[in-house]
């Protein structure tokens, strides 16, 4: 039976600081881009899509989903939202009907090259506070964080 003294040593355990610390640095971005993406009336899985469907013919919807963090569950949602917007249109390639290909619209397009420079120029004046070495310091254990789970 667990006792109090082991769950105040689980509390101390260092590596629960760190994952903190992961997670609100995670939440304070995710809020800050939410905040940000929102004034182009999008949330941040359309702005992902949009992002992704930038200077491109278009993708599979599998290939969107493998290029954002967005799931196949979801991602179907997003599309059909950022259709009705008027900017994504869905095809179908006649050499295989079972695929759909979804591209920008004109107005998508238009959208895209006005809000993703403004959004990465935000973003890289926010982290222009580190220097060279802590960005790439930041980058590999952020890379080596994610091979280990």
């Amino acid at each position: 039976m667990s006792t109090p003294n082991a769950f105040k040593a689980v509390a101390l355990e260092p590596s629960l600081a760190t994952v903190r610390a992961l997670v609100r640095a995670y939440q304070a971005f995710s809020s800050y881009s939410e905040t940000f993406v929102r004034q182009y009336d999008l949330t941040s899985a359309q702005f992902d899509v949009v992002a992704t469907l930038g200077n491109t013919q278009g993708m599979s919807m599998g290939d969107i989903g493998e290029k954002t963090l967005i799931t196949k569950g979801t991602l179907t949602g997003v599309v059909d939202r950022l259709e009705r917007k008027g900017l994504v249109t869905r095809e179908t390639p006649p050499e295989n009907r079972r695929s759909v290909i979804v591209q920008l619209t004109a107005a998508g397009q238009q959208l895209f090259t006005q809000v993703f420079p403004a959004h990465i120029g935000d973003i890289k004046q926010h982290l222009e506070t580190l220097d060279a070495s802590e960005m790439e310091l930041l980058r590999v254990l952020l890379n080596r964080i994610q091979t280990l789970f």
